[in-house]
């Protein structure tokens, strides 16, 4: 993850941006002595809200680990699935 100071995040603001859309990486911003902040896409942060919602439901969250658990085993029925993803 890049981390930049806000002073940097103010240089180069669109470019930032752009690169944090494009790459769909975060960006962390320290601000000195205060909390820092993590710049995401709004792609990434629905899609983390997303899985957020579903992992609180227990059931989904023991589904979702026997589902990578096959696909690491290689028991995995679902046509092209890979471990990478």
């Amino acid at each position: 993850m890049d981390v930049l100071t806000v002073s940097d995040l103010q240089a180069q603001f669109d470019d930032v941006l752009e690169r944090v859309v494009k790459d769909r990486a975060p960006v962390l911003v320290t601000r000195g002595d205060r909390e820092a902040v993590v710049l995401v896409s709004l792609a990434e942060y629905e899609a983390d809200e997303a899985t957020r919602h579903l992992m609180t439901s227990p059931a989904n969250a023991m589904r979702l680990a026997a589902a990578i658990a096959q696909l690491r085993a290689g028991e995995a029925d679902t046509p092209g699935a890979t471990q990478d993803d």
